[in-house]
């Protein structure tokens, strides 16, 4: 299914409604199915073809997110190329994905000028404002297009996307999501979480990830997206209250600013049905906090190659019958998703029992095609018949998922596995901790010493060894951290996730 349908499907609804919000003004979906078909038209003028490859880079921008349904409507194949990312990386990625076309933020002007020399297959640039020297403005790549036919088309293969893996451990790959990918994931997410009523979506994390491929499904209801150009937290607050938001999407480390932020118990909420978090683990004290203070939290677990809902978690689900927190489940990861099937197997791909431990393993139409240009670790990945996640975990007697590390995480120390989550949860148990990455270094006596980076809340002091026999408490002195170390911020992703490797790197010097 080409992502247009999800444009197209609102707009049968109601043309003249609200689809795209930015700072006050909206485009209605009449306006935005008007324009996704002059894009259409602009890359069929500048010899895109179907299944052609065209990158986006942009921060949240309505005209950008446009751009991706011209994109699909020219049955061309949408490349998120993530603008927090080093030009080094962006370069690379175009180059992996094989662009032909970039359309990209005056912003990024500087970061073009540097990558375009070096990527030949990168023929067309089409800059979102006015033009100048590097490419032409977008308006008047429209207007060459203004009187062509319209431009319609399927991919072949049903490519769709495709998207960059996080990079954080080596050369990053390009997962192939295709269509009924994403169709998939739209209908778990649709038949999983509430949806009274018209949604209004708040999009304050990158379109260019969860956020984005979030926004279909609400589109498909005719729902309003409304967008935030760079991250605010107290802009966040507000445009929940003035829009009646019913939707949005946070990872964990901006969860944890809203907790933080004075005007959150004073915002008034009560608009909100669904609001997800993912993306990394939580800490369950603050996900405590987060139903209190907050309200309808929501979990969702996924990766780029098996998009958002390999397991989901309503907010219902959250408490129990008596509206009490239901403390067991916030350790999970949810259910397994309806249309998809979860196995946990060990290393010769046999299933374990119950509670055991071993890799996460998914099968489905929601797992991708593959990584492109890449068929030896799409063959690695998709060994036994199963689409490998990386991910260490157990399925509880409820039928929930567990993730307990990934699997390269792992500490082992003294003969025992340490999954790095379990510690990390006891270490922001602690009030005084914000955040907290768990890591193995190498020790003469224990093979493997556990080390924590903690991150305290602001303004928050906290001694070594009292945080440690803290954990001990929670989880034993075989698992509890032998070293800790206070950083003022843990180093990120351009996405938010912790950078294990480079904490290893800084704290043993290779």
């Amino acid at each position: 299914m080409s992502l247009f349908f999800y444009l197209e499907k609102g707009a049968s609804l109601d043309p003249g409604a609200p689809c795209l919000t930015l700072a006050g003004v909206s485009r209605s979906y009449g306006e935005v199915v008007e324009l996704a078909e002059a894009v259409a038209r602009a890359l069929r003028r500048s010899g895109v073809a179907p299944g052609d490859k065209v990158g986006i880079l942009s921060a949240n921008d309505p005209t950008a997110f446009t751009c991706v349904f011209g994109i699909a409507r020219a049955g061309a194949v949408w490349c998120p190329i993530n603008p927090r990312n080093a030009a080094g990386e962006n370069a690379e990625l175009l180059d992996l994905f094989d662009c032909s076309t970039l359309i990209f933020q005056p912003a990024f002007d500087d970061l073009v000028a540097r990558i375009a020399p070096e990527l030949p297959k990168l023929t067309t640039l089409v800059r979102l404002g006015d033009g100048d020297d590097l490419a032409p403005a977008f308006d008047t790549w429209l207007d060459a297009a203004r009187h062509d036919p319209p431009a319609d088309a399927a991919p072949p293969g049903d490519v769709a996307a495709l998207v960059g893996t996080g990079g954080t451990t080596g050369r990053p790959k390009g997962v192939m999501l295709t269509g009924r990918n994403l169709e998939t994931m739209s209908a778990i997410t649709l038949m999983s979480y509430p949806f009274a009523g018209r949604p209004v979506y708040l999009a304050l994390a990158p379109l260019t990830h969860a956020a984005g491929v979030l926004c279909f499904p609400v589109l498909a209801r005719g729902g309003e997206i409304v967008i935030m150009a760079k991250p605010d937290v107290g802009e966040f607050l507000n445009l929940i209250e003035r829009h009646r938001v019913t939707h949005t999407f946070l990872p964990p480390t901006l969860i944890y600013m809203v907790l933080g932020h004075p005007a959150l118990d004073s915002t008034d909420l009560s608009s909100l049905q669904c609001f997800w978090y993912g993306a990394a683990p939580m800490s369950t004290a603050r996900l405590t906090e987060a139903l209190d203070r907050i309200g309808p939290m929501a979990q969702l677990f996924g990766q780029s190659e098996a998009p958002m809902m390999i397991s989901t978690m309503s907010p219902a689900e959250h408490r129990r019958p008596d509206g009490t927190v239901h403390t067991r489940r916030l350790t999970s990861a949810g259910r397994p998703s309806p249309l998809v099937t979860v196995a946990i197997l060990d290393a010769e791909g046999r299933t374990v029992p119950q509670g055991e431990r071993g890799e996460i393993c998914v099968r489905g139409s929601l797992v991708m095609a593959g990584y492109y240009r890449d068929p030896a670790a799409t063959l690695q990945a998709s060994a036994h018949g199963w689409h490998h996640t990386g991910d260490i975990g157990f399925l509880d007697e409820e039928g929930y998922l567990h993730i307990v590390d990934r699997a390269k995480d792992m500490v082992i120390t003294g003969g025992f596995n340490v999954y790095s989550a379990e510690v990390e949860q006891a270490v922001m148990a602690h009030d005084a901790v914000r955040d907290c990455a768990v890591v193995g270094l190498p020790d003469d006596k224990w093979g493997e010493r556990v080390t924590a980076v903690v991150q305290l809340q602001p303004g928050a002091e906290l001694d070594a060894d009292e945080l440690i026999a803290f954990v001990k408490q929670r989880v034993g002195s075989v698992k509890a951290p032998k070293q800790i170390e206070i950083w003022p911020e843990l180093p990120r992703s351009t996405i938010g996730k912790v950078l294990k490797a480079d904490i290893r790197t800084t704290l043993t010097g290779s």
